[in-house]
């Protein structure tokens, strides 16, 4: 009797999130990407030692790169360790890759990356293709939020008061 491998789905340990950039860009589409990363840059990624915050994408000579990104340095790692701010290669199917750079060069859109996380035993990002906001989009966005707030804080004391 065989035994056929477990197709359970894999868990998606969230690492680092950018919050700033559903706030600074509209988000039009996502995308799943592997990293290329060295031993410490890893260690560190596993420690939650990453910072999204400034990061962007930009193809360069047929590839996808990820500029800006900060992976503080592993200290263990004492002589080996690696450049916080490396330029890091992502990986993608040739076609989605060709689709992103058209999509970047041509209509002026921004690759931005929304999230880095463990899927299984590898580390992914999903890379955002976004357009940025006005002022006064950012604005409104505010005002949604703070609605939406007001509501949900409506409805709780409605709820306290409908129970006393």
């Amino acid at each position: 009797m065989t035994r056929e491998p477990s197709k359970k789905p894999h868990r998606r340990k969230n690492i680092a999130s950018n919050r700033r950039a559903r706030f600074n860009f509209e988000i039009l589409d996502t995308i799943e990407a592997g990293i290329v990363l060295t031993g410490t840059e890893i260690k560190a990624i596993r420690e939650g030692r990453v910072n999204l915050s400034e990061s962007y994408a930009r193809p360069i000579k047929g590839e996808l790169w990820l500029l800006n990104a900060h992976v503080a340095q592993y200290s263990p790692g004492a002589g080996n360790n690696h450049d916080p701010t490396r330029q890091r290669k992502l990986l993608l199917h040739k076609a989605q890759l060709h689709r992103l750079s058209r999509s970047v060069l041509s209509k002026g859109l921004t690759l931005v990356p929304l999230r880095m996380y463990f899927k299984g035993h590898y580390v992914k990002i999903e890379l955002g293709l976004a357009k940025g906001k006005r002022n006064y989009d950012k604005r409104q966005s505010i005002m949604e939020r703070e609605r939406e707030r007001e509501a949900r804080q409506a409805i709780g004391r409605q709820l306290k008061h409908s129970t006393l």
